[in-house]
């Protein structure tokens, strides 16, 4: 790695294809080289990083995990691919850990030299950007829920993600959600979604409104 200048090891990098040279040499002065050992952590789920990972040599696994410490493998990354990007473009703590498989040798690059390479941040597409951050972020803790938790969390997590403040104080999910269209969005029979959701009601985590709406008492978190 240490053989080859900055701005050939762009190069050879797809996500810098499309820079002119002016932004190749640019970025080529920001970037700094690393050798990460193999299980090292690189991100961390809940933590921040200022910097754009790229993998030129090696293996990287993305996994989540709960609070009990379970994890799930969301993907696993090889040369060329990026990591840390969704953190910059929106300033949100990591929704998971990248922990090297082998040794790994990747190029860093900074917020402030990451940003030279976004358009401007009150454009259409920088706004269009930190949307589908949100949609990854979403498909995350999805994708975690569905492997790790069991019904009743997987309800009580999407219960929480659809309940706004009401002014008074309380949780609530204002539009009516049918049994069915919960039951698809957790992974599981409308059957059991009613059960677990008779359940909830008895035990007073949630009350269901005669307009279809709900109340969400906080201690539903700690089913999720």
């Amino acid at each position: 790695m240490s053989m080859l200048s900055n701005l050939e090891l762009l190069r050879r990098v797809p996500l810098f294809a499309s820079l002119t040279a002016t932004q190749s040499a640019s970025i080529a002065d920001a970037i700094i080289k690393k050798r990460f050992k193999r299980a090292e952590v690189v991100v961390e789920q809940g933590k921040k990083s200022d910097a754009l990972y790229i993998i030129l040599t090696g293996r990287a696994r993305v996994t989540s995990a709960d609070s009990r410490g379970r994890e799930v493998i969301l993907a696993t990354l090889h040369p060329g691919d990026y990591l840390g990007e969704m953190s910059l473009i929106d300033d949100e703590p990591h929704s998971a850990t990248v922990r090297t498989e082998i040794q790994c040798d990747v190029l860093m690059l900074g917020r402030d030299a990451f940003a030279r390479c976004l358009p401007e941040n009150s454009s259409m597409a920088y706004n269009i950007m930190r949307g589908l951050v949100q949609r990854l972020r979403h498909a995350d803790r999805k994708i975690e829920s569905l492997a790790l938790m069991d019904v009743y969390g997987r309800v009580a997590r999407s219960l929480l993600e659809f309940a706004i403040e009401d002014g008074a104080g309380n949780l609530k999910v204002r539009d009516k959600i049918s049994r069915q269209d919960l039951a698809k969005m957790v992974g599981a029979s409308r059957e059991m979604v009613s059960r677990v959701m008779k359940d909830l009601e008895e035990r007073g985590f949630v009350q269901t409104q005669d307009d279809g709406s709900m109340i969400v008492k906080e201690r539903l978190l700690s089913l999720a």
